[in-house]
């Protein structure tokens, strides 16, 4: 291929690749966000010049704890591996010696405690800084106070609370019970709330609730570089965090975050909490009105607008849903359909039923009416193929 051609591609067709339109909101193996200039020109500059990690992390640090209101922050190279340093910090506060022991958490305490509601392929994280993982509550029938007090004991580290989009249930106690049953027995709380941006309230809400560390992801609608998170909490837990991390030695040195990446979140957080937050959800509504308006007159496909998402986010959406007898259309043929065309569309799953979900929160301008279009094509039995429209036409 001549590199007239190759330089007229954009980078993923030079590898080969498709774009996609990402209709899911943000998830990590659809790239997670796209990442404004603000936030690559700092990371750019930062890649210009040397700096004391160190020194990089606790500045860093001090804006988190500006912006949430915490104690302190610091950042980590994504939330997962914000669990795995949350953990190893309630298991070894700033003792040198458990923390060059991890993952041997032998004398130590090592038992994390997650409603069973809760417990989630994310429990891994907490297994990986060495932590026993103790699940409470009858799943997903309802947890009961009794139960979590009881499984407090002289080995408990702390107690992890999960607020995510794919744990439908809502069984688990609330978390100000949580918060209350765990301060009595003087174990620390660490909120899980990788995926809690939008609103932008509750970068402080968790921590003002009494949570002792809260974990958020940067890569997501925050939309700093996507390998990136941060913890923020109570200061004594944060350093611990800092010295199971990198450049440090401890569990967390393979975790270590670049210069590049540390700016850029720091910037991404700077400019979020500045953004027009409203105009962001009229926005969304506008993408979502033109997916329901296209579709209104397909009998065989029920589509309404949902509002707000599983954990109350405010985040409008597009709900399909329709008998798969009757349309001759399951719905892995429609996800087949969407995925095989071109361009590439990747839609939501409905977590508790059988439709599916058009999330606009990572639809750039247009890509709504490919998207309508694409499925008035399906479900009139033309297929899925199609070619590549520019947004805007």
């Amino acid at each position: 291929m001549s590199r007239k051609v190759l330089s007229e591609m954009g980078i993923y067709q030079e590898l080969g690749l498709q774009d996609v339109i990402v209709a899911t909101g943000n998830f990590t193996e659809l790239g997670g966000s796209l990442m404004p200039a603000e936030v690559t020109e700092a990371m750019r500059e930062a890649a210009r010049s040397f700096v004391s990690i160190p020194a990089l992390h606790e500045r860093a640090g001090q804006v988190i704890a500006d912006v949430t209101g915490a104690e302190a922050g610091y950042v980590t190279s994504g939330a997962a591996a914000g669990l795995v340093l949350a953990t190893a910090a309630c298991m070894t506060g700033s003792n040198p010696a458990a923390i060059h022991k991890l993952p041997d958490t032998d004398g130590l305490k090592n038992t994390i405690v997650i409603h069973k509601a809760h417990s989630n392929h994310y429990n891994r994280m907490f297994r990986l800084a060495g932590a026993k993982v103790k699940e409470v509550g009858y799943g997903a029938h309802r947890t009961l106070p009794w139960q979590l007090e009881s499984a407090l004991d002289e080995r408990t580290a702390a107690v992890v609370y999960v607020v995510a989009q794919f744990l439908v249930t809502q069984t688990a106690l609330p978390l100000p019970e949580v918060l209350r049953i765990a301060r009595a027995k003087g174990v620390p709380v660490i909120v899980d709330a990788a995926n809690e941006l939008p609103p932008v309230e509750n970068l402080r809400k968790f921590s003002e609730m009494g949570a002792d560390l809260v974990v958020f992801s940067g890569g997501k609608d925050l939309q700093g570089p996507q390998p990136t998170g941060f913890i923020c909490g109570r200061a004594d837990l944060i350093a611990a965090c800092a010295l199971n991390g990198a450049p440090n030695h401890g569990i967390g040195r393979p975790m270590k975050v670049g210069k590049e990446e540390i700016v850029g979140l720091v910037a991404a957080l700077k400019r979020y909490v500045r953004l027009d937050h409203q105009a962001r959800i009229a926005s969304w509504e506008q993408k979502v009105a033109l997916v329901v308006d296209g579709l209104a007159d397909i009998e065989r496909l029920q589509v309404s607008r949902v509002f707000p998402d599983y954990t109350g986010r405010p985040v409008p959406r597009a709900w399909l849903t329709w008998d798969e007898g009757s349309a001759g259309l399951s719905k892995q043929e429609v996800l087949d359909a969407l995925a095989n065309g071109s361009p590439i569309i990747r839609v939501l799953e409905e977590y508790a039923g059988k439709g599916l979900l058009i999330d606009p929160t990572t639809l750039l301008a247009g890509q709504e009416g490919i998207i309508a279009e694409r499925l008035r094509s399906i479900f009139s039995g033309r297929g899925g193929a199609r070619q590549p429209v520019e947004p805007g036409e």
